[in-house]
């Protein structure tokens, strides 16, 4: 199994959401899965200027050259493709929300049905349709923060015909970096929890109702 991850997070490697990301993944690891953390604070990924060439040459031809086309190519073959991101203003952060804009270009306005029957789009073998997971942190403790996060994830798997298998999400981001004295067995905890996470969607390419609740009711249920 192949995870790609993609962390829209502007701290990359320091953020809180690469400390949930990672536990996830060495999680995965340990089940035998091959994983890539991608952050997109260190690439050079451009605005998409709404041209929609990328639909009239196929897929990944985008008139814009930089980063994105190498990302897509990390990406090809996955079975799972996590995206994460703080929250910011009550959304999603805006490298990502650049990112996706950019997806446009492995898309078309057909369905995937037309696209698998035509010889001059792409091969049938590129169309198999990988799991999404979303990972998300914010700074506060209410968790309506992540309504709009779990609104647009469930619309994404649904505009890109992908399967939603999990949505995690931790009150008190700052916690995972930063943790007072108290909270530290709480994090390990929570860490550990991350990990039994990856283990549970390599074995069964989902989340048991235990590990999923105790996830997101947060630092305070562990």
């Amino acid at each position: 199994m192949k995870i790609v991850a993609i962390n829209g997070s502007a701290k990359g490697k320091e953020s809180n959401t690469n400390i949930m990301v990672s536990a996830f993944l060495r999680g995965a690891e340990e089940a035998g899965a091959n994983c890539i953390n991608i952050f997109l604070a260190e690439k050079d990924i451009k605005h998409c200027k709404g041209c929609h060439t990328c639909w009239t040459r196929g897929p990944g031809q985008c008139v814009t050259n930089d980063d994105m086309l190498s990302i897509l190519s990390e990406m090809s073959g996955a079975n799972i493709i996590v995206f994460a991101t703080p929250v910011y203003f009550g959304n999603i952060s805006g490298l990502l929300k650049v990112f996706m804009d950019r997806m446009t270009m492995i898309g078309s306005p057909h369905s995937q049905k037309e696209l698998s029957q035509s010889n001059n789009q792409i091969k049938s073998a590129e169309l198999q349709i990988p799991k999404l997971i979303m990972i998300s942190n914010c700074g506060l403790p209410d968790r309506k923060e992540f309504d709009v996060v779990s609104l647009w994830i469930n619309r994404v798997a649904e505009k890109m015909q992908m399967g939603l298998v999990g949505e995690i999400y931790a009150t008190q981001g700052k916690y995972l970096t930063s943790p007072p004295e108290e909270f530290k067995p709480k994090i390990n905890e929570y860490i550990i929890l991350l990990q039994e996470a990856g283990k549970e969607i390599v074995t069964h390419l989902s989340l048991s109702d235990a590990i999923n609740n105790d996830l997101n009711r947060g630092f305070a249920s562990v």
